[in-house]
Protein backbone atom coordinates (compact mmCIF):
# COMPACT_ATOMS: atom_id res chain seq x y z
CA UNK A 1 0.00 0.00 0.00
CA UNK A 2 1.62 3.64 -0.72
CA UNK A 3 2.72 5.57 2.28
CA UNK A 4 -0.16 8.41 0.99
CA UNK A 5 -3.15 5.47 1.43
CA UNK A 6 -1.96 4.52 5.00
CA UNK A 7 -1.40 7.91 6.07
CA UNK A 8 -4.83 8.95 4.52
CA UNK A 9 -7.00 5.95 6.61
CA UNK A 10 -6.03 6.90 10.37
CA UNK A 11 -6.84 10.57 9.28
CA UNK A 12 -10.27 9.78 8.80
CA UNK A 13 -11.42 8.39 12.26
CA UNK A 14 -10.31 11.92 13.55
CA UNK A 15 -12.66 13.63 11.26
CA UNK A 16 -15.61 11.29 11.52
CA UNK A 17 -15.75 11.51 15.13
CA UNK A 18 -15.72 15.47 14.82
CA UNK A 19 -18.60 15.37 12.77
CA UNK A 20 -20.34 12.85 14.96
CA UNK A 21 -20.05 15.48 18.08
CA UNK A 22 -21.25 18.36 15.80
CA UNK A 23 -24.33 16.06 14.98
CA UNK A 24 -25.11 15.32 18.54
CA UNK A 25 -25.13 18.89 19.60
CA UNK A 26 -27.12 19.66 16.76
CA UNK A 27 -29.34 16.74 17.58
CA UNK A 28 -29.51 18.04 20.88
CA UNK A 29 -30.24 21.98 19.81
CA UNK A 30 -33.33 20.20 17.84
CA UNK A 31 -34.80 18.94 20.94
CA UNK A 32 -34.25 21.89 22.71
CA UNK A 33 -35.86 23.87 19.98
CA UNK A 34 -39.13 21.31 20.46
CA UNK A 35 -39.10 21.43 23.93
CA UNK A 36 -39.71 25.44 23.38
CA UNK A 37 -42.80 25.13 21.01
CA UNK A 38 -43.93 22.47 23.40
CA UNK A 39 -43.81 24.63 26.51
CA UNK A 40 -45.36 27.69 25.20
CA UNK A 41 -48.09 25.37 23.77
CA UNK A 42 -48.72 24.03 27.53
CA UNK A 43 -48.70 27.74 28.63
CA UNK A 44 -51.59 28.66 26.37
CA UNK A 45 -53.35 25.62 27.13
CA UNK A 46 -53.08 26.41 31.10
CA UNK A 47 -53.95 30.15 30.37
CA UNK A 48 -57.49 29.26 28.75
CA UNK A 49 -58.03 26.89 31.55
CA UNK A 50 -57.25 29.01 34.40
CA UNK A 51 -59.69 31.73 32.66
CA UNK A 52 -62.46 29.07 32.20
CA UNK A 53 -61.78 28.02 35.71
CA UNK A 54 -61.67 31.29 37.10
CA UNK A 55 -64.42 32.55 35.31
CA UNK A 56 -66.76 29.41 36.75
CA UNK A 57 -65.73 30.05 40.32
CA UNK A 58 -66.99 33.43 39.62
CA UNK A 59 -70.49 32.02 38.44
CA UNK A 60 -70.52 30.07 41.28
CA UNK A 61 -70.08 33.15 43.66
CA UNK A 62 -72.77 35.33 41.49
CA UNK A 63 -75.35 32.75 41.65
CA UNK A 64 -74.79 32.21 45.61
CA UNK A 65 -74.97 36.37 45.90
CA UNK A 66 -77.85 36.32 43.92
CA UNK A 67 -79.66 33.68 45.35
CA UNK A 68 -79.36 35.48 49.03
CA UNK A 69 -80.29 38.64 47.85
CA UNK A 70 -83.18 37.13 46.55
CA UNK A 71 -83.82 35.87 49.89
CA UNK A 72 -83.03 38.66 51.55
CA UNK A 73 -85.19 41.03 49.91
CA UNK A 74 -88.27 39.12 49.80
CA UNK A 75 -87.69 38.19 53.67
CA UNK A 76 -87.44 41.85 54.27
CA UNK A 77 -90.30 43.33 51.78
CA UNK A 78 -92.49 39.80 51.39
CA UNK A 79 -92.50 40.90 47.73
CA UNK A 80 -92.16 38.00 45.31
CA UNK A 81 -90.57 40.14 42.67
CA UNK A 82 -87.21 39.34 44.64
CA UNK A 83 -87.67 35.93 43.82
CA UNK A 84 -86.20 36.26 40.69
CA UNK A 85 -82.91 37.06 41.95
CA UNK A 86 -83.32 33.73 44.53
CA UNK A 87 -84.41 31.84 41.50
CA UNK A 88 -81.77 33.04 39.25
CA UNK A 89 -79.30 32.16 41.66
CA UNK A 90 -80.93 28.57 41.92
CA UNK A 91 -80.81 27.66 38.16
CA UNK A 92 -77.01 28.64 37.85
CA UNK A 93 -75.43 27.34 40.14
CA UNK A 94 -75.72 23.60 38.80
CA UNK A 95 -74.76 24.23 35.61
CA UNK A 96 -71.23 26.05 37.24
CA UNK A 97 -70.83 23.33 39.36
CA UNK A 98 -70.91 21.12 36.59
CA UNK A 99 -68.98 23.09 33.89
CA UNK A 100 -66.14 23.27 37.06
CA UNK A 101 -66.06 19.42 37.66
CA UNK A 102 -65.55 18.80 33.88
CA UNK A 103 -62.94 21.67 33.35
CA UNK A 104 -60.85 20.39 36.46
CA UNK A 105 -61.77 16.47 35.78
CA UNK A 106 -58.07 15.27 34.18
CA UNK A 107 -56.35 18.85 35.60
CA UNK A 108 -57.04 18.94 39.48
CA UNK A 109 -54.45 18.35 42.22
CA UNK A 110 -55.53 16.49 45.26
CA UNK A 111 -56.46 19.91 46.99
CA UNK A 112 -58.07 20.90 44.28
CA UNK A 113 -60.44 17.93 44.22
CA UNK A 114 -60.81 18.65 48.03
CA UNK A 115 -61.89 22.46 47.56
CA UNK A 116 -64.43 21.14 45.02
CA UNK A 117 -66.32 18.82 46.90
CA UNK A 118 -66.51 21.40 50.11
CA UNK A 119 -67.62 24.20 47.14
CA UNK A 120 -70.52 21.59 45.93
CA UNK A 121 -71.24 21.08 49.74
CA UNK A 122 -71.75 24.58 50.42
CA UNK A 123 -73.03 25.99 47.59
CA UNK A 124 -75.66 23.09 47.97
CA UNK A 125 -76.02 23.73 51.92
CA UNK A 126 -76.62 27.73 51.11
CA UNK A 127 -79.14 26.79 48.67
CA UNK A 128 -80.95 24.38 50.84
CA UNK A 129 -80.90 27.19 53.67
CA UNK A 130 -82.20 29.65 51.76
CA UNK A 131 -84.80 27.53 50.15
CA UNK A 132 -86.40 26.33 53.98
CA UNK A 133 -86.20 30.64 54.48
CA UNK A 134 -88.49 30.68 51.64
CA UNK A 135 -90.89 27.71 52.27
CA UNK A 136 -91.84 28.90 55.88
CA UNK A 137 -92.46 32.16 54.00
CA UNK A 138 -95.10 30.73 51.68
CA UNK A 139 -96.70 29.06 54.67
CA UNK A 140 -96.89 32.49 56.65
CA UNK A 141 -94.78 31.51 59.38
CA UNK A 142 -92.69 34.84 58.90
CA UNK A 143 -91.20 35.12 62.12
CA UNK A 144 -89.85 31.62 62.08
CA UNK A 145 -88.07 32.68 58.87
CA UNK A 146 -86.45 34.89 60.56
CA UNK A 147 -85.21 33.42 63.20
CA UNK A 148 -83.36 31.27 60.90
CA UNK A 149 -81.98 33.86 58.64
CA UNK A 150 -80.49 35.98 61.77
CA UNK A 151 -78.80 32.82 62.94
CA UNK A 152 -75.33 32.36 62.15
CA UNK A 153 -75.50 29.07 60.08
CA UNK A 154 -76.21 30.76 56.41
CA UNK A 155 -73.83 34.02 57.13
CA UNK A 156 -70.68 30.97 58.05
CA UNK A 157 -71.99 28.75 55.26
CA UNK A 158 -71.44 32.03 52.91
CA UNK A 159 -68.03 32.79 54.19
CA UNK A 160 -66.87 29.24 54.06
CA UNK A 161 -68.09 29.35 50.71
CA UNK A 162 -66.36 32.70 49.74
CA UNK A 163 -62.81 30.98 51.73
CA UNK A 164 -62.97 28.20 49.60
CA UNK A 165 -63.18 29.62 46.47
CA UNK A 166 -60.52 31.91 46.88
CA UNK A 167 -58.23 29.45 47.86
CA UNK A 168 -58.63 27.63 44.52
CA UNK A 169 -58.31 30.68 42.30
CA UNK A 170 -54.98 31.37 44.19
CA UNK A 171 -54.33 27.80 43.53
CA UNK A 172 -55.29 28.00 39.65
CA UNK A 173 -53.30 30.95 39.76
CA UNK A 174 -50.28 29.55 41.10
CA UNK A 175 -50.16 27.09 38.47
CA UNK A 176 -50.26 29.30 35.77
CA UNK A 177 -47.62 31.41 37.12
CA UNK A 178 -45.41 28.05 37.50
CA UNK A 179 -46.12 26.90 34.29
CA UNK A 180 -44.85 30.73 32.79
CA UNK A 181 -41.41 30.31 34.87
CA UNK A 182 -41.14 26.81 33.49
CA UNK A 183 -41.43 28.13 29.39
CA UNK A 184 -39.23 31.37 30.28
CA UNK A 185 -36.39 28.71 31.81
CA UNK A 186 -36.67 26.08 28.55
CA UNK A 187 -36.69 29.56 26.39
CA UNK A 188 -33.35 30.89 27.85
CA UNK A 189 -31.61 28.02 27.74
CA UNK A 190 -32.14 28.01 23.58
CA UNK A 191 -29.29 31.37 22.76
CA UNK A 192 -26.64 29.65 24.64
CA UNK A 193 -26.69 26.88 23.10
CA UNK A 194 -26.29 28.24 19.96
CA UNK A 195 -23.48 30.16 20.76
CA UNK A 196 -21.57 26.83 22.47
CA UNK A 197 -22.70 25.18 19.13
CA UNK A 198 -21.34 27.80 16.94
CA UNK A 199 -18.16 27.63 18.94
CA UNK A 200 -18.06 23.78 19.03
CA UNK A 201 -17.99 23.67 15.10
CA UNK A 202 -15.17 26.56 14.94
CA UNK A 203 -13.27 24.29 17.30
CA UNK A 204 -13.87 21.10 15.08
CA UNK A 205 -12.48 23.23 11.99
CA UNK A 206 -9.63 24.45 13.67
CA UNK A 207 -9.24 20.87 14.69
CA UNK A 208 -10.47 19.26 11.48
CA UNK A 209 -7.68 21.74 9.70
CA UNK A 210 -4.65 20.83 11.72
CA UNK A 211 -5.29 16.99 11.16
CA UNK A 212 -5.23 18.00 7.77
CA UNK A 213 -2.37 19.65 7.67
CA UNK A 214 -0.11 16.95 9.85
CA UNK A 215 -1.28 14.64 7.35
CA UNK A 216 0.35 16.80 4.15
CA UNK A 217 3.56 17.45 6.33
CA UNK A 218 4.18 13.77 6.58
CA UNK A 219 3.78 13.53 3.24
CA UNK A 220 6.08 16.65 2.61
CA UNK A 221 8.76 14.62 3.96
CA UNK A 222 8.59 11.07 2.44
CA UNK A 223 7.50 12.21 -0.79
CA UNK A 224 9.20 13.77 -4.03
CA UNK A 225 7.68 17.57 -4.94
CA UNK A 226 5.16 16.27 -6.80
CA UNK A 227 3.98 14.00 -4.19
CA UNK A 228 3.68 17.46 -1.79
CA UNK A 229 1.68 19.04 -4.17
CA UNK A 230 -0.72 16.32 -4.51
CA UNK A 231 -0.83 16.15 -0.73
CA UNK A 232 -1.47 19.82 -0.62
CA UNK A 233 -4.55 19.80 -3.43
CA UNK A 234 -5.91 16.79 -1.08
CA UNK A 235 -5.46 18.86 2.05
CA UNK A 236 -7.43 22.13 0.71
CA UNK A 237 -10.37 19.36 -0.83
CA UNK A 238 -10.56 17.48 2.57
CA UNK A 239 -10.77 21.51 4.17
CA UNK A 240 -13.46 22.61 1.92
CA UNK A 241 -15.07 19.58 2.22
CA UNK A 242 -15.69 19.68 5.88
CA UNK A 243 -16.60 23.29 5.18
CA UNK A 244 -19.14 22.57 3.33
CA UNK A 245 -20.48 19.92 5.41
CA UNK A 246 -20.97 21.87 8.14
CA UNK A 247 -22.71 24.62 6.04
CA UNK A 248 -24.89 21.76 5.08
CA UNK A 249 -25.74 20.92 8.83
CA UNK A 250 -27.06 24.17 9.52
CA UNK A 251 -28.90 24.11 6.62
CA UNK A 252 -30.69 20.82 8.15
CA UNK A 253 -31.20 22.32 11.35
CA UNK A 254 -32.55 25.68 9.78
CA UNK A 255 -35.09 23.25 7.52
CA UNK A 256 -35.92 20.99 11.03
CA UNK A 257 -36.61 24.51 13.09
CA UNK A 258 -38.95 25.58 10.06
CA UNK A 259 -40.78 22.42 10.27
CA UNK A 260 -41.61 22.17 13.55
CA UNK A 261 -43.61 25.54 13.60
CA UNK A 262 -45.20 23.87 10.28
CA UNK A 263 -48.68 22.14 12.45
CA UNK A 264 -48.16 24.75 15.08
CA UNK A 265 -48.74 28.39 14.03
CA UNK A 266 -48.64 29.21 17.88
CA UNK A 267 -45.42 28.46 17.90
CA UNK A 268 -44.56 30.58 14.52
CA UNK A 269 -42.79 34.19 16.39
CA UNK A 270 -40.34 31.20 18.92
CA UNK A 271 -38.98 29.54 15.39
CA UNK A 272 -39.23 32.83 13.65
CA UNK A 273 -36.70 34.40 15.93
CA UNK A 274 -34.43 30.92 15.99
CA UNK A 275 -34.29 30.28 12.13
CA UNK A 276 -33.01 34.21 12.53
CA UNK A 277 -30.39 33.64 15.02
CA UNK A 278 -29.36 30.52 12.77
CA UNK A 279 -29.17 32.28 9.59
CA UNK A 280 -26.89 35.06 11.10
CA UNK A 281 -24.52 32.26 12.42
CA UNK A 282 -24.19 30.86 8.66
CA UNK A 283 -23.48 34.53 7.38
CA UNK A 284 -20.63 34.88 10.21
CA UNK A 285 -19.38 31.20 9.70
CA UNK A 286 -19.17 32.19 5.97
CA UNK A 287 -17.42 35.36 6.15
CA UNK A 288 -15.37 33.93 9.29
CA UNK A 289 -13.73 30.96 7.23
CA UNK A 290 -13.22 33.00 4.48
CA UNK A 291 -14.33 32.41 0.63
CA UNK A 292 -11.62 31.92 -0.94
CA UNK A 293 -12.75 32.77 -4.07
CA UNK A 294 -12.49 36.29 -3.56
CA UNK A 295 -9.20 38.32 -3.66
CA UNK A 296 -10.47 41.08 -0.50
CA UNK A 297 -13.22 41.00 1.48
CA UNK A 298 -14.47 44.13 4.07
CA UNK A 299 -13.23 44.31 7.50
CA UNK A 300 -16.74 45.96 8.72
CA UNK A 301 -18.49 43.05 7.42
CA UNK A 302 -16.49 40.60 8.70
CA UNK A 303 -17.10 42.48 12.06
CA UNK A 304 -20.82 42.77 11.69
CA UNK A 305 -21.73 39.10 10.52
CA UNK A 306 -19.50 37.91 13.59
CA UNK A 307 -21.45 40.21 16.06
CA UNK A 308 -24.52 39.81 14.20
CA UNK A 309 -25.92 36.43 15.87
CA UNK A 310 -25.56 38.03 19.73
CA UNK A 311 -26.06 41.23 19.19
CA UNK A 312 -29.46 42.11 20.65
CA UNK A 313 -31.33 44.84 22.51
CA UNK A 314 -29.23 44.20 25.55
CA UNK A 315 -26.19 43.24 24.33
CA UNK A 316 -25.35 46.13 22.47
CA UNK A 317 -21.87 47.38 20.18
CA UNK A 318 -21.04 49.97 18.12
CA UNK A 319 -18.80 49.51 15.50
CA UNK A 320 -16.52 52.35 13.82
CA UNK A 321 -13.83 52.64 11.30
CA UNK A 322 -13.09 53.54 7.82
CA UNK A 323 -13.21 51.05 4.92
CA UNK A 324 -10.42 48.72 4.83
CA UNK A 325 -10.41 45.68 2.05
CA UNK A 326 -8.18 42.55 3.48
CA UNK A 327 -7.26 39.49 1.45
CA UNK A 328 -9.12 36.48 2.04
CA UNK A 329 -6.45 34.89 3.38
CA UNK A 330 -6.16 37.22 6.66
CA UNK A 331 -9.66 37.34 6.65
CA UNK A 332 -9.85 33.44 8.09
CA UNK A 333 -7.12 33.79 11.09
CA UNK A 334 -8.53 37.44 12.19
CA UNK A 335 -12.59 35.81 11.59
CA UNK A 336 -11.23 33.01 13.92
CA UNK A 337 -10.29 35.70 16.80
CA UNK A 338 -13.11 38.13 16.76
CA UNK A 339 -15.52 35.29 17.11
CA UNK A 340 -13.74 33.88 19.94
CA UNK A 341 -13.67 37.18 21.49
CA UNK A 342 -17.30 37.41 20.82
CA UNK A 343 -18.42 34.59 22.27
CA UNK A 344 -16.05 35.28 25.62
CA UNK A 345 -17.88 38.42 25.95
CA UNK A 346 -21.43 36.68 25.77
CA UNK A 347 -20.00 33.78 28.64
CA UNK A 348 -17.62 35.59 30.81
CA UNK A 349 -17.14 39.60 29.56
CA UNK A 350 -19.09 42.76 28.86
CA UNK A 351 -22.53 40.77 27.40
CA UNK A 352 -22.14 38.42 30.56
CA UNK A 353 -22.86 41.24 32.53
CA UNK A 354 -24.97 43.94 30.76
CA UNK A 355 -21.76 46.13 29.29
CA UNK A 356 -21.19 47.17 25.61
CA UNK A 357 -18.57 46.70 23.22
CA UNK A 358 -16.93 49.01 21.15
CA UNK A 359 -14.82 48.00 18.08
CA UNK A 360 -12.83 50.87 16.34
CA UNK A 361 -9.70 51.03 13.81
CA UNK A 362 -7.28 53.22 12.10
CA UNK A 363 -4.51 53.21 9.19
CA UNK A 364 -1.42 54.13 10.76
CA UNK A 365 0.67 53.53 7.68
CA UNK A 366 1.44 49.83 6.31
CA UNK A 367 -0.63 48.37 9.25
CA UNK A 368 -4.48 48.27 10.52
CA UNK A 369 -5.10 48.69 14.16
CA UNK A 370 -8.45 47.30 15.52
CA UNK A 371 -8.84 47.86 19.34
CA UNK A 372 -12.15 45.79 20.95
CA UNK A 373 -12.76 47.59 24.48
CA UNK A 374 -15.54 45.90 26.54
CA UNK A 375 -17.26 48.54 29.17
CA UNK A 376 -18.60 47.14 32.53
CA UNK A 377 -17.56 43.88 33.26
CA UNK A 378 -13.68 44.47 34.28
CA UNK A 379 -11.83 43.70 37.76
CA UNK A 380 -8.30 44.89 36.37
CA UNK A 381 -6.74 41.46 37.03
CA UNK A 382 -5.08 39.21 34.75
CA UNK A 383 -6.03 35.08 34.19
CA UNK A 384 -3.16 33.43 36.00
CA UNK A 385 -2.96 30.78 32.84
CA UNK A 386 -3.62 31.25 29.23
CA UNK A 387 -6.30 28.54 28.17
CA UNK A 388 -6.83 27.60 24.36
CA UNK A 389 -9.12 30.38 23.34
CA UNK A 390 -5.62 32.92 24.12
CA UNK A 391 -3.72 30.38 22.45
CA UNK A 392 -5.82 30.23 19.39
CA UNK A 393 -5.81 34.11 19.09
CA UNK A 394 -1.98 33.78 19.32
CA UNK A 395 -1.97 31.63 16.46
CA UNK A 396 -3.88 33.05 14.69
CA UNK A 397 -1.86 36.59 15.02
CA UNK A 398 1.04 35.08 13.27
CA UNK A 399 -0.96 33.52 10.62
CA UNK A 400 -2.21 37.04 9.58
CA UNK A 401 1.25 38.35 10.27
CA UNK A 402 0.38 40.94 12.66
CA UNK A 403 0.05 40.95 17.01
CA UNK A 404 -3.14 40.82 19.19
CA UNK A 405 -2.31 42.27 22.95
CA UNK A 406 -4.81 41.94 25.97
CA UNK A 407 -5.48 44.39 28.98
CA UNK A 408 -7.43 43.70 31.58
CA UNK A 409 -8.72 47.12 33.19
CA UNK A 410 -10.76 48.00 36.33
CA UNK A 411 -13.52 48.87 33.51
CA UNK A 412 -13.05 45.88 31.20
CA UNK A 413 -10.95 44.56 28.51
CA UNK A 414 -9.27 45.70 25.86
CA UNK A 415 -7.74 43.99 23.18
CA UNK A 416 -5.27 45.50 20.50
CA UNK A 417 -4.95 43.38 17.05
CA UNK A 418 -2.25 45.17 14.71
CA UNK A 419 -2.09 43.52 11.12
CA UNK A 420 -0.29 44.50 8.13
CA UNK A 421 -2.35 46.35 5.04
CA UNK A 422 -0.75 46.78 1.56
CA UNK A 423 -0.55 49.17 -0.28
CA UNK A 424 -2.94 47.54 -3.63
CA UNK A 425 -5.62 46.74 -0.50
CA UNK A 426 -5.76 50.19 0.08
CA UNK A 427 -6.09 51.46 -3.48
CA UNK A 428 -8.78 48.74 -3.80
CA UNK A 429 -10.56 49.87 -1.48
CA UNK A 430 -10.38 53.51 -2.94
CA UNK A 431 -11.59 52.31 -6.18
CA UNK A 432 -14.48 49.77 -4.73
CA UNK A 433 -16.03 52.90 -2.50
CA UNK A 434 -15.82 55.48 -5.44
CA UNK A 435 -18.00 52.89 -7.84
Amino acid sequence: MPLSDRLRLPMRWPNAALLLVIGGAMLGLIYLVYQTVEAEREEREQAALTSDVLNELQQVHTAALNGETGQRGYLITLDRRYLRSYQQGSEQIEPALDRLRELLSDQATSRQEELLDEIDALSRAKFDEMEASVILLEDGRLLDARRAVLSDEGQETMERLRRAIGEMEQIERQILSDQQSETARIEGRVFPLLGALIALLLIAIVLGSRLVGRAARAEAEAAQAFAISEARDRADLLARELNHRVKNLFAVVLAIVQMSARDKPEAKPVTEAIAQRIRALLVAHEVSQGELDRELASLEALIETTLAPYRSQTQTASISGPEILLPAKRITPLGLVLHELTTNAVKYGAWSNGGEIEVSWTQEGDSVVLTWHEAGAGNGETPERKGFGSMLMDSAARQFGGSVTRDFTADGLVVTITLPHTEASASLATETAGS
